[in-house]
């Protein structure tokens, strides 16, 4: 009977035995007074109807191996024909049992179910022979049994369903797919991928090529200490030798016409042999079992053909049959659908790790007198940008702006708006505004964003000369101060409204920042959580600061990098809600004795005074050297100054690492390096400066502008 027609009874698969009824056409069985029983399956009598009589005795004998009783038949052909009730299922071989039956039994789960690859425990559904039960061959010890029934391969293809749309990435998908074919559908698999893969709605340019992305087989030992069988051995090179790393698919081919079909085809088909030797190379297809014993499916997408798979088994094992090309093709779906996800998810992934690295600052700057570290922490691997920013930037004067901030919510638009807000505070720093008004413009330009684009920020401004530091806020948590000594403090700053609410006034506070000391500015990430609310986590930050200044000492403070580390340990499970962005600014200063500073009056005499002066401060510092180099730049960005100048100008001398040089007046309008004609009397004073200073720049202020030089210090 076809094994298709009846679903319902575990043993419709086997020949009719004498004494048991007929089915009809839907598959029940007709009412019959004596009992019928499943070959193999104890003293278990058939379901009658309701009212029928199914409590008749049976006695049953064991038959002798090799013999049957007339009237039976061997299901398998040969072997024994073995009926039992379940009180002789353990009997020795000719003992007679009676069983009555009261009530019928419930029918056993469907034997012959395949196991998954996973499931190591399990046996074969074979005989006590050793045989198979439906073919009664014999199956190498370890050999998967070949599923027999509709139901098995609904459980087999929603398994190994489940396993390939666990994957996430690329290699996860295509492994799930291997795991669970082999061994349970087939010996061995071969999983071919366009290369590259395209991305969406990206057309491919340039010829279709496959790549042999992975491979996998039964393999030849098995570990016995862990309940595995040794397999049986293939003979040498028989799926050893089948694939080939690459191959290009020619237009018209027969290997692009298989691929163009979709659907999967067995390879004695005319078409797929054709197409093998193009797929798995010159001599690669003798490789290829003979008859339906391998499958070839191509791996659609949801908008191309994004590759293929061939199922391959041995010789010695059951050939498919046309109901496993239905099993290939959930399979082939399956797979390219998850694969088509991870290429798209890798894809966003590299935007995101791209947004979030232009978005960030790659590298710190080095500005004079102040030493800087940072960290950035995503929420979590699965969203990697955020609205969270953190930068520094040099400002005139030697002066450094540092700045923090969040964008509310956590998506690419927060990282997008977060993008647009930095680059503003940038183009605001260069300005030279006054913190409070940076923020003022901060405010506007989010409110231009559109409705609801909120943000936190505090903008600090540090002067190493002074030893002072300007802060505003607009609603973010305060900043951290860690003294020389090792107590660390939450600076007093007015809180503000967040960027976006408009109408409201920010106000700056000027404080002390002393050399040696340690400033602090994170996002709310760091101190706040699911845990902990945010001024509980802003007190175990303080007391983390200064704990990690008690181990190095008083005089000493701690190794900014390794404070940065310190601070991150203090997170929790549950503290990773948010994105976290961390700054660090370690306070060395200018020393007074290493300024120096004068007023002139923007007259003729004004670049001779200049010269004297510079002279003068180079002498105390013992760079005689420099004279000449530093008078002769000096006057000519002096000259530059007093000839539209209508105030006092300003001259500074800064001795660090480098001699900086920084010239200041009233006229807003930038002076632009050009080349000189030969009749022109002057305009070769930047010129000088741009071949004989180490950098040069100029910065427009609000009050004017500031044209500075630096020099080596030999």
């Amino acid at each position: 009977m076809d094994s298709t027609r009846v679903t319902e009874q575990p043993t419709s698969f086997e020949r009719p035995q004498t004494g048991v009824d007929p089915v009809d056409p839907r598959g029940a069985f007709v009412h019959t007074p004596t009992p019928a029983r499943a070959p193999g399956a104890g003293a278990l009598p058939v379901q009658g109807r309701p009212g029928g009589d199914v409590s008749a005795p049976v006695t049953t004998a064991h038959s002798t191996p090799g013999t049957s009783e007339p009237g039976t038949s061997t299901p398998f052909g040969k072997g024994k024909d073995t009926v039992s009730d379940p009180a002789s299922e353990h009997s020795q071989p000719g003992a007679e049992q009676t069983a009555e039956r009261e009530t019928p039994r419930p029918r056993p789960a469907p034997e012959g179910i395949p196991v998954q690859p996973a499931d190591d425990g399990d046996r074969p559904a074979v005989n006590t022979d050793g045989q198979e039960r439906r073919s009664g061959q014999s199956l190498p010890p370890g050999r998967p049994t070949p599923m027999r029934r509709d139901g098995d391969r609904l459980r087999f293809v929603g398994a190994a369903t489940r396993r390939i749309a666990r994957g996430i990435d690329l290699d996860e998908i295509v492994m799930g797919l291997c795991r669970a074919t082999v061994p349970t559908f087939s010996d061995a698999i071969l999983v071919y991928l366009r290369d590259p893969l395209p991305v969406g709605d990206e057309r491919p340019t340039g010829p279709l090529v496959l790549r042999l992305r992975r491979t996998d087989r039964i393999p030849a030992e098995r570990d016995t200490e862990n309940g595995f069988l040794p397999a049986a051995q293939p003979e040498p090179n028989e799926l050893d030798t089948v694939g080939a790393e690459l191959c290009e698919v020619r237009p018209g081919s027969a290997l692009a016409e298989v691929l163009r079909g979709v659907r999967p085809v067995f390879t004695d088909a005319p078409a797929a042999r054709a197409a093998l030797p193009e797929l798995l190379g010159e001599g690669g297809e003798f490789g290829v079992p003979d008859g339906q014993r391998a499958i070839l499916a191509p791996l659609r997408g949801r908008r191309r053909v994004i590759g293929a798979a061939l199922f391959l088994r041995r010789p010695e094992r059951m050939a498919f049959e046309p109901d496993d090309l239905l099993v290939a093709a959930q399979l082939a779906t399956h797979s390219a659908l998850g694969i088509d996800k991870a290429v798209l998810y890798g894809r966003e992934a590299y935007i995101a790790d791209e947004l979030q690295r232009t978005m960030l600052p790659e590298t710190l700057p080095r500005p004079t007198g102040v030493r800087l570290a940072s960290r950035y922490l995503p929420a979590a691997e699965t969203a990697r940008v955020g609205g969270d920013w953190y930068d520094a930037i040099p400002l005139p004067g030697s002066r450094v702006a540092l700045v923090v901030g969040d964008v509310m919510g956590h998506s690419m638009t927060s990282a997008a708006i977060m993008g647009q807000l930095r680059t503003t505070a940038q183009t605001l720093a260069g300005l030279d505004l006054p913190p409070q008004e940076v923020l003022h413009h901060l405010d506007e330009q989010a409110q231009r964003l559109g409705v609801d684009r909120m943000a936190t920020c505090l903008y600090a401004v540090y002067d190493p000369v002074s030893h002072r530091i300007t802060i505003a806020n607009a609603g973010h948590p305060p900043p951290v101060l860690l003294h020389l000594g090792g107590r660390a403090e939450v600076l007093r700053v007015p809180a503000g409204a967040p960027i976006g609410v408009g109408g409201v006034d920010f106000e700056a506070v000027e404080l002390d920042a002393p050399a040696g000391a340690t400033l602090l500015l994170y996002t709310d990430g760091l101190v706040e959580s699911r845990l902990r609310d945010v001024w509980t986590g802003i007190e175990q930050l303080r007391e983390k600061l200064a704990a990690v200044a008690q181990l190095t000492g008083p005089d000493h403070p701690p190794p900014l990098e390794a404070l940065c580390d310190e601070v991150l340990d203090m997170l929790g499970p549950g503290d990773r809600d948010d994105d976290i962005a961390l700054l660090a600014a370690r306070f060395d200063g200018i020393a007074p004795s290493d300024v120096a500073y004068w007023f002139l009056e923007p007259e003729d005499a004004a670049p001779g005074r200049a010269r004297r002066l510079a002279r003068r401060a180079l002498q105390r510092w013992g760079l005689e050297e420099l004279s000449d180099s530093v008078e002769l730049l000096v006057s000519e960005v002096v000259t530059n100054a007093v000839r539209y100048a209508s105030r006092p100008v300003t001259l500074r001398l800064l001795r660090t690492d480098v001699l900086r040089c920084e010239v200041g007046d009233d006229v807003p309008q930038l002076p632009r390096l050009r080349q000189a004609r030969a009749t022109d009397e002057g305009g070769r004073g930047l010129y000088l400066v741009n071949r004989m200073a180490r950098r040069w720049g100029a910065t427009r202020l609000s009050t004017g502008k500031v044209v500075w030089f630096e020099l080596n210090r030999g």
